[in-house]
């Protein structure tokens, strides 16, 4: 297995927290990698099509035993075990497999996301990748790394040919979403890729490599937005608004209030207004 990067201040905040969720989501990977290609249950559970394994349950294990056991007076929010309440101003969000859909067809396509929030700002992410093994991870105010070294972003030129950028949406969206059908229309039309991962946090991990130029999200879920917001921000992506506000990435419930554009330099600009003109009607013909 390829070994995480070291923060390079090894006195920084929230080593021990990066140190222990770092080893936490790289196990719960080891346990779906090596049974992705195993039999496993599939159940939906919810009206939208939002599915759930064993391999999620399995995951999820792994993770909630190691920051229990490290942190016994923590908050923690989980994608299936839900809220087991510690009493603190921290709260660990937990999505052990981001990307069960994906899992469900065997397409292997999903990441383990581990965040820390603190009065409800993100100020740890990680991101680990079971089929590379590559791990990426972010503290506040101290730049986002991986194996390789720190993370620094898309430079934000606009290609010619236009962004490749990746899009995501919450549960909650139905397909006749007018706001969702306009943005994706528009944005369709104005990039050279619209990338639908199923594995919003697989996204955020590609924008903070700098290997695709942005990302847009409509009413995206709230539980995987942290670690990911704080990747890309701390590798220099600026995170907006549709309205072009700045956008912070503070709830740590699962509200699905969560629309944003990351991008940054012209790349930004572009996506701002491709979203500005999916929000105005067109002409009449």
């Amino acid at each position: 297995m390829a070994a995480s990067a070291p923060d390079p201040d090894p006195a920084s905040p929230y080593e021990h927290e990066r140190t222990v969720a770092v080893a936490a989501a790289e196990a719960a990977g080891t346990v779906l990698r090596e049974h992705f290609r195993a039999p496993m249950t599939v159940r939906t559970k919810s009206a939208s099509g939002d599915v759930v394994t064993s391999l999620d349950l399995a995951a999820e294990e792994v993770v909630l035993g190691r920051l229990r056991r490290h942190f016994p007076h923590d908050r923690i929010l989980s994608e299936e075990a839900g809220l087991l309440d510690g009493g603190s101003r921290r709260t660990w969000l937990v999505d052990p497999l981001d990307g069960t859909n994906n899992v469900a067809i065997g397409l292997p396509a999903y990441v383990v996301g581990i965040a820390l929030c603190v009065a409800g700002a993100p100020v740890l992410g990680v991101i680990h990748e079971p089929l590379t093994r590559r791990t990426w991870h972010a503290v506040s105010g101290r730049g986002a790394h991986g194996e390789s070294g720190p993370l620094t972003g898309p430079d934000g030129t606009l290609p010619a040919t236009g962004p490749v950028i990746a899009w995501t949406q919450g549960y909650g969206v139905g397909r006749a979403d007018a706001v969702a059908t306009g943005l994706r229309r528009h944005l369709e039309l104005g990039c050279r890729r619209v990338l639908q991962l199923w594995a919003p946090l697989l996204g955020w991990s590609m924008l903070a490599r700098g290997t695709i130029d942005g990302f847009v999200g409509y009413r995206a879920e709230g539980l995987d937005l942290p670690a990911g917001a704080l990747l890309a921000a701390e590798s220099g992506v600026h995170l907006r608004t549709l309205r072009g506000e700045v956008f912070r990435p503070e709830d740590t419930g699962r509200g699905d209030g969560h629309s944003f554009v990351a991008a940054r330099a012209d790349a930004l600009d572009y996506l701002l207004a491709q979203v500005d003109s999916a929000a105005r009607p067109d002409p009449p013909g």
